[in-house]
């Protein structure tokens, strides 16, 4: 989302977000907050789920955890019907806690350590491996326990993303059974007595190419169905991954998920018909598509700065929102009291944190802002909290989710106790007491 629209209001000059003053949400909370619409999810989650079902009715939507992992957050995908697609046993607890069922829950950890197979084994979950490697080290820990389910992750050897570190398919990709490992794959899944099996693709984040959607579709069932063909298994599943992207930048084109919807299935069923795969599930795992334009991220002017450029100093920094700094990232803002004001400055709105690359825009044109301003930074609903830190020793941020034109806390704001928290000091290396 690049304009005021939506769950977003102009209301006479101020911003709104799902009914509620951003100026008050920053005053109540204080800064920087980051404030999510429980409407627009679930509008979004619908939208995109709908655009499948209308035209194949065994379509599913699972969740990532590592987009947003509140628990709030969580629990609403939840009870909107999602499942969950989780890459650590962290994630797998807050999955739990959060209320989703483990035949609801996909484990699709990478390069994963003996533990974390033992914890997935133990936990009985629905296990997706990315490597030919995994097979035997899943099977040794499992021991006489062998998991009647595999799923496995396919490198299809092409992938796409908005940024060079967000294509994860590939020659260069770190991620999947590569295309020629495929068939060995399976067929040693299957000589350790599984017997049901998933097919799973990730290829790429915030593709905004619809028929991109398409094409990597045709190319996994052309995979998977000579494979399934030649070894005499079967797919319950289908997973062609999430990567559905959203608008970032003003004039950037959104995503037709009807046409995607409707163009994929087409794909997946022909294709379908064309091995003897059955009507196997499809499913989708979009996490930015459902939260990432849900998210505002709320910041607080601290300082003006005029050196060789303008600097507009807040206190959001890259521990706050990384993917500028991490990936050159646009998001754009809006100063929440002056929406209808000419942006009649070129300023670098920076944060405090001490590296150069703690720089949230460059060459931003805005309104002329003072010290208090409040600025909004839209699409902060995906992989802004999550990959936060407390780099140069400050707190995490509070979260806020607004709804019917209330809002509550949904994570409060770290304290200096949090930063030390688990921090233990041998006896030997203690100070006196002053």
């Amino acid at each position: 989302m690049f304009e005021v629209k939506d769950y977003l209001e102009n209301r006479k000059g101020r911003l709104y977000i799902g009914g509620v003053s951003a100026e008050g949400l920053a005053d109540e909370f204080g800064t920087p907050t980051y404030v999510y619409s429980e409407e627009r999810i679930r509008a979004n989650y619908d939208r995109l789920l709908n655009a499948f079902k209308r035209h194949y009715k065994d379509s599913e939507l699972y969740y990532p955890i590592k987009c947003n992992n509140n628990l709030a957050v969580l629990n609403l995908v939840r009870g909107l019907g999602a499942g969950a697609d989780c890459s650590s046993p962290a994630e797998v607890y807050l999955a739990k806690k959060a209320g989703f069922k483990r035949s609801r829950i996909l484990y699709s950890g990478n390069y994963l350590r003996d533990d974390e197979m033992q914890f997935a084994l133990k936990e009985g979950l629905h296990i997706n491996l990315d490597d030919l490697s995994q097979i035997d080290r899943l099977m040794k820990h499992a021991g006489k326990k062998k998991p009647g389910f595999l799923c496995l992750r396919i490198n299809p050897g092409m992938g796409a993303g908005k940024f060079k570190n967000l294509v994860f398919a590939g020659p260069d990709a770190k991620f999947g059974v590569i295309d020629k490992h495929v068939e060995a794959a399976y067929r040693k899944a299957k000589e350790h007595g599984v017997k049901r099996f998933g097919i799973h693709m990730m290829t790429g984040s915030c593709i905004t190419e619809d028929d991109y959607f398409v094409g990597i579709t045709e190319r996994l069932m052309d995979l998977a169905g000579p494979i399934a063909r030649k070894l005499g298994i079967s797919f319950e599943f289908v997973d062609i991954g999430g990567g559905f992207g959203i608008a970032y930048q003003p004039g950037e084109k959104e995503l037709d998920v009807d046409y995607i919807g409707k163009r994929v299935v087409e794909v997946f069923t022909k294709k379908c018909d064309q091995y003897g795969l059955g009507r196997p599930t499809l499913k989708i795992e979009p996490g930015r598509y459902v939260v990432g334009d849900a998210g505002v991220l709320l910041t607080r002017v601290t300082s003006l700065k005029q050196a060789y450029k303008k600097f507009v100093g807040v206190d959001a920094g890259m521990n706050t929102l990384l993917r500028p700094a991490l990936y050159g990232a646009y998001h754009q803002m809006f100063v929440a009291n002056k929406l209808n004001e000419a942006r009649t400055e070129k300023v670098n709105v920076v944060g405090p944190i001490c590296e150069n690359s703690d720089q949230l825009a460059k060459d931003r044109e805005l309104p002329p802002a003072e010290v208090g301003d409040v600025i909004a930074i839209l699409n902060g609903g995906a992989y802004g909290f999550g990959m936060g830190s407390q780099y140069n020793t400050r707190p995490r941020s509070a979260e806020v989710l607004v709804h019917a034109g209330k809002a509550e806390l949904i994570r409060e704001r770290e304290t200096f106790a949090d930063i030390d928290r688990h921090v233990r000091v041998p006896k030997r290396l203690r100070a006196g007491k002053p």
